[in-house]
């Protein structure tokens, strides 16, 4: 069985990110052959004004980038916990709408994903996990053009990838995973392809 490695640039503000992120998750729990790499992306820096202050450079914005720099120390520090912390950010976004910004949120998210709160709180208190983040928005965006998210990267390959319904089952989800790996990487000929409406 091939392993298929790749990245997902993600941001915990985003649908489609959660979309996204649940498929690779429940194909990779289904036993998908995949070596995956969540790389955090800033969407308040990309809202920056031309000529404004870098929320990365910015102290009054610290927080909007708490989820994400947590998520990162998790990755980092206590990796057999990521997966269920990643989710976990997500579903307090988008099930609970939970704001993201209050530390709160980020503890009981941890706790959910079964992290040590006070641990991870710990390492953000140390600083390294902003600079990582500014680090890999910054590089995602100078290797790969990322401008949003959720971005599929593979090799030299990168696309951004809406996917509209979170995953039924991990069968379902392995194959809409390698479908989307396919076209960005066997397809490069393929610039867009984008339904010109939405079902309902």
């Amino acid at each position: 069985m091939t392993t298929r490695s790749f990245s997902v640039a993600f941001d915990y503000r985003c649908p489609f990110a959660r979309n996204a992120s649940e498929h690779v998750v429940a194909a990779m729990r289904a036993g998908a052959p995949y070596e995956v790499t969540f790389r955090a992306f800033s969407l308040p820096e990309v809202h920056v004004p031309e000529g404004g202050l870098s929320v990365f450079d910015d102290p009054s914005k610290r927080n909007e980038l708490v989820a994400q720099a947590a998520a990162l120390v998790v990755r980092e520090r206590f990796p057999d916990r990521f997966l269920a912390v990643h989710t976990a950010f997500f579903v307090a976004r988008h099930e609970h709408g939970r704001d993201l910004r209050e530390e709160e949120t980020a503890r009981a998210a941890l706790k959910e994903g079964g992290a040590d709160a006070d641990a991870v709180f710990a390492e953000l208190d140390a600083g390294w996990p902003y600079d990582l983040l500014a680090t890999e928005h910054r590089g995602l965006v100078a290797s790969h053009a990322v401008f949003g998210v959720p971005t599929f990267i593979a090799g030299e390959q990168a696309a951004f990838v809406r996917l509209l319904s979170r995953p039924r089952s991990g069968e379902e989800a392995r194959a809409t995973i390698d479908r989307v790996l396919d076209l960005l990487t066997s397809h490069t000929e393929l610039n867009e392809f984008k339904h010109t409406s939405i079902p309902r």
